[in-house]
């Protein structure tokens, strides 16, 4: 019998020869580009790491993991790791639990609902950069900021809203979550309008309330929206420079730096190439892990609603 199938296997396998050398062709391009696009650059920089080079001088000495060392004894280096987590993890749960409702009350009838639709998608359409600076000037701590005036209008005291470390953290995590809850908000309602209608019809006949109806046919089915939009989220919270660069310039002192800001001080400005290289690894471990254990709690988040 094992004599009979295995010249049928050989067989197939040659047959489909021709498929995987096809298939091998289509992907050769990207394999290509992504050796030398990402994976060279990886281990430059992981060979960077362990010298002392200053990005200049041709000259470099292996110096092991120095730098590694020097990093963990950086309280501003910690602190700006432990800052562009923060800003991550917050912005990624706070626009979920803000933009599915938001969703469901966009794609409910109601008066004004294109409008809405489009205010809620085009604030986040300008730049980071561009409305880090235009939110500057609304938190500003002089009396002539916006907000600022405001408070003074109603008998309230001005705030240094970007002169404080826990205020400053805060402004810029609300100023990222005012900006893409409406981007995301529409990703959900992709995803919603794709429900069948007999399903909610279904449910009511039934005797299912809002709650029910949400917890049992919305949002299951708005579970791959959410695994999209959470990993879109964390990527982009996790490599974050410019919305906080223009809103308070890592300050105040170095509260709200972030790790890629923090690359580009030390690799760049200050020089020191083989430090930069080495949170640069640093971060992309950090990266790595951070979205396995995202879609490791995606996969376990289908399987309840499956």
């Amino acid at each position: 019998m094992k004599a009979q199938l295995m010249p049928h296997r050989h067989h197939t396998r040659a047959a489909n020869l021709p498929d995987n050398l096809s298939a091998l062709w289509f992907l050769l391009p990207i394999i290509i580009v992504f050796g030398v696009l990402t994976l060279i650059p990886l281990i430059q920089t992981f060979f960077y790491s362990l010298t002392d080079y200053d990005g200049y001088s041709p000259n470099l000495n292996f110096i092991g993991l120095q730098n590694y060392v020097t990093i963990f004894q950086d309280p501003s280096l910690l602190q700006a790791l432990g800052f562009t987590l923060l800003y991550a993890v917050s912005t990624t749960l706070i626009i979920t639990m803000l933009a599915i409702p938001l969703a469901i009350t966009l794609n409910s009838a109601m008066w004004g609902r294109g409008f809405a639709r489009s205010l809620f998608f085009f604030l986040g359409v300008p730049s980071q950069a561009i409305i880090g600076l235009v939110w500057k000037f609304i938190f500003s701590p002089l009396d002539t900021g916006v907000l600022n005036k405001f408070l003074a209008g109603i008998g309230l005291p001005s705030v240094q809203w970007l002169a404080q470390d826990n205020t400053a953290k805060m402004c810029v995590i609300i100023v990222a979550v005012w900006m893409q809850v409406g981007w995301h908000a529409t990703l959900y309602l992709a995803y919603l309008q794709i429900i069948p209608a007999d399903l909610y019809e279904q449910s009511m006949v039934d005797g299912a309330n809002g709650m029910e109806r949400f917890m049992h046919i919305t949002l299951p089915q708005l579970v791959p929206g959410i695994a999209v939009s959470m990993f879109l989220l964390m990527t982009g919270g996790l490599k974050i420079y410019d919305l906080p660069y223009t809103l308070t310039s890592g300050g105040p002192g170095t509260s709200t730096n972030t790790i890629t800001q923090a690359i580009i001080l030390r690799g760049i400005a200050q020089s020191k190439y083989g430090l930069g290289s080495a949170l640069a690894t640093l971060f992309t471990i950090a990266c790595i892990l951070v979205i396995v254990l995202q879609m490791k709690a995606t996969n376990s988040l289908e399987k309840r609603f499956a």
